[in-house]
């Protein structure tokens, strides 16, 4: 081998190990960071807008914006500077809201001490990832206008609460494009119209509180597909018609309010297929006829209001069963006979009204067994001699006409 050929392979060499120990090894990123000129950052996908390293989907920022703009003529709005990701409480995943939060009701777990207000953001639609909007805010009434169509655009929706508003306008019928639903309130809200049949499509759902509006018209047919319901409270309204046949095959009910409403017809015997009630209110309608001895079978009930109907015959020796009742109202109908002497049985009572009817005879002195130690029995035909759990103004208020001896 010639020198200069050994020189050139030396030199060589050196050069190689040389670049090799001085070489800069390519920048390697976090995952979600890109290299960009040598320096890792966050890219957000088009649509996207990066806040404090995080990418939040642009379309559910401008919605919370909404809320924020809308409420700033109300009393005690949130910030006007306030960041839209720190409206309320709020989850975030892969960039899209999930979940949307705000209430000024303390009870509430996401109080915030601003109110919103104003109308709901018509762009309420772009949402399409939320799966539970809570604007929980009785007693304050504050936001208004209506419902947006575009609420129907949120599918993946579980929870929707609107309750103590001061809305206008009908449910619109696409609350039925809402078929993950599993608790609707749109208690105190100010509603108008009918309740929309699309209701019915919504199958998964539990709970529905549509209690304290201005509906009219008859429970929608489509309810018979609401199989899964344990909590129905339609009362405060002015609906119609008979109490629908299907509520009674309805087991896994616990709670049914229709009070105060125009509701016409008797109890069916069926109302003991609901085994599983725990709370009965059907006050203040026009029910009529006599109440069905089945309803002795719901022994889990803890309040049975019947109060201001035009019930008549006898209380069914079958209250006796209900061991569990705490709140008993059978006042200001038309009912007859005497007082069973099992209600003395009913040793949790906290409260038992039965004034206001035309019941007769003696009153049994197994009453003052019960747990309601001053009983309302005013404004009956009782006779005398009175139990000593009676008050006097319940013994003046008797129409003793009819009392032998009188």
């Amino acid at each position: 081998m010639k020198p200069t050929q050994s020189i050139f392979i030396l030199l060589s060499l050196f050069l190689m190990f040389s670049c090799d120990d001085n070489s800069v090894e390519p920048l390697v990123c976090d995952e979600g960071l890109t290299n960009v000129d040598g320096v890792c950052t966050l890219v957000c996908d088009e649509g996207y807008t990066e806040i404090d390293s995080l990418c939040y989907y642009q379309s559910d920022l401008d919605v919370l914006q909404q809320f924020i703009d809308n409420s700033q003529e109300g009393n005690n709005p949130p910030p006007s500077d306030l960041s839209p990701i720190e409206l309320g409480e709020q989850v975030w995943e892969n960039g899209r809201l999930v979940k949307l939060c705000s209430s000024y009701s303390t009870t509430n777990s996401c109080y915030r001490d601003y109110i919103l207000s104003g109308q709901i953001p018509v762009d309420i639609g772009n949402l399409t990832n939320l799966e539970y909007l809570n604007l929980h805010n009785f007693p304050n009434n504050t936001l208004t206008g209506g419902i947006p169509s575009d609420i129907g655009n949120l599918i993946n929706l579980i929870e929707l609460d609107l309750n103590g508003q001061q809305l206008t306008g009908e449910i619109p019928p696409e609350i039925g494009n809402l078929t993950n639903l599993e608790y609707l309130n749109l208690h105190g809200s100010n509603l108008t119209g009918e309740i929309p049949p699309e209701i019915g499509n919504l199958t998964n759902i539990n709970r529905v509180y549509l209690g304290g509006n201005n509906f009219i018209g008859e429970i929608p047919s489509t309810f018979e597909n609401l199989i899964k319901l344990n909590s129905l409270y339609l009362g405060g309204n002015q609906l119609t018609g008979e109490i629908p046949q299907y509520l009674y095959n309805f087991t896994d009910l616990n709670k049914l309010s229709l009070h105060n409403n125009n509701f016409i017809g008797q109890i069916p015997p069926e109302i003991g297929n609901l085994i599983n009630l725990i709370y009965l209110d059907l006050n203040d309608n026009q029910l009529s006829e006599k109440i069905p001895y089945e309803i002795g079978n719901l022994v889990n009930l803890d309040v049975l209001d019947l109060d201001d109907n035009q019930l008549n015959g006898e209380i069914p020796t079958e209250i006796g069963n209900l061991t569990k009742i705490r709140s008993l109202k059978l006042s200001s109908n038309q009912l007859t006979g005497s007082i069973p002497s099992v209600i003395g049985t009913l040793t949790n009572l906290e409260l038992l009204d039965l004034s206001s009817n035309q019941l007769t005879g003696e009153i049994p002195s197994e009453m003052c067994n019960q747990g309601d130690s001053t009983p309302e029995i005013g404004g009956n035909k009782l006779c005398p001699p009175y139990p000593s759990c009676i008050s006097q103004e319940d013994i003046d208020s008797q129409d003793t006409s009819e009392c032998s001896g009188d």
